[in-house]
């Protein structure tokens, strides 16, 4: 057990004693079988302050240095898969997408969308190099001013779910 140096205000030492324990039983590997402790348990831990206590970011430190290694040796979650998308219905989407048309406003140049959107329909039937997530996000289109445009915001909010959508698919 770690011993902390005491302050004139600290951390109430029998909590802090306490906490460590449970956090060398369960790290011990030894046969007896310890009480289970969590990283997030860990991190959610809270401490009377108490008159000669154990130093406040001493403590602190070694807690997060304790939850560090708990969290890389503690099981992983899992996380819980998306639905696959289909690509048919994820063509159709694309093709359907509809933008308003800006003339006077600046907006997204009407060429450059369509030709992006024509690549990703080719990705997904297979004619194409496939289209990443990370390639959606990533482009990027002229903006024009009196010539044909699409708004801005719109795109780029389509932009972004298709992003979610290939990441799905």
């Amino acid at each position: 057990m770690s011993r902390f140096p005491v302050a004139l205000r600290g951390y109430n030492r029998t909590q802090v004693d306490a906490l460590v324990g449970r956090i060398a039983a369960a790290t011990a590997g030894d046969s007896a079988p310890a009480p289970a402790i969590t990283a997030g348990e860990v991190r959610e831990s809270r401490f009377d302050l108490a008159m000669r206590g154990y130093d406040r970011r001493t403590v602190d430190d070694a807690l997060s240095e304790h939850i560090r290694r708990l969290a890389a040796t503690g099981p992983r979650r899992s996380r819980p898969k998306r639905p696959q998308v289909r690509p048919g219905w994820l063509i159709g989407w694309v093709q359907g997408a509809q933008f308003t048309a800006v003339r006077i406003r600046t907006g997204y140049d009407v060429r450059d969308v369509d030709a992006f959107l024509d690549r990703v329909v080719a990705g997904l039937r297979g004619v194409a190099v496939p289209v990443t997530a990370r390639d959606v996000r990533e482009s990027v289109f002229r903006t024009v001013r009196l010539a044909p445009g699409y708004v801005e915001r719109e795109v780029d909010t389509f932009l972004s779910q298709l992003a979610s959508a290939l990441e799905g698919a």
